[in-house]
């Protein structure tokens, strides 16, 4: 059984990267793993795709694509949904274990993936601030 977001996901990154398979093409290129727990909101997901960059480097491009994100962070220590909780944030940590890349995210699925999403797209919109009305504070942290 495959999760219902990894076709959109791979779709993305072939947008992004042209010889990234889509998912009709192999089902190997990317493992897609959205954890389940004791926690009534957020989403962690822990993604493993094969590279052969050095960590170092990965950390450098994924800060440089999300540089001007006003909502998606880059850590350097492993991350936790108390993070991101009652926050429109994404949370990412990367790291290497040979030559995979495991990516792993957590955003808050009631802010980030839908009315908080909504917000910042309206304010988008309207030529607003992208931030109004969602400088939120973590649970945690």
């Amino acid at each position: 059984m495959t999760h219902q977001h990894l076709g959109e996901i791979q779709q993305s990154l072939h947008q992004l990267q042209n010889s990234f398979p889509l998912a009709e093409e192999t089902s190997e290129a990317l493992n897609f793993v959205p954890w389940r727990g004791d926690f009534t909101r957020g989403i962690f997901i822990s993604s493993t795709i094969s590279c052969k960059l050095s960590l170092n480097d990965l950390n450098d491009l994924y800060k440089d694509f999300y540089k001007d994100a006003a909502f998606t962070f880059v850590s350097d220590e492993p991350i936790f949904l108390k993070q991101v909780v009652n926050t429109n944030k994404a949370v990412i940590y990367l790291e290497k274990i040979g030559t995979k890349l495991v990516v792993h995210s957590a955003l808050d699925n009631l802010l980030k993936g839908a009315s908080g999403q909504a917000l910042q797209n309206m304010n988008l919109m309207f030529g607003l601030n992208e931030t109004e009305g969602l400088r939120l504070k973590a649970t945690g942290f």
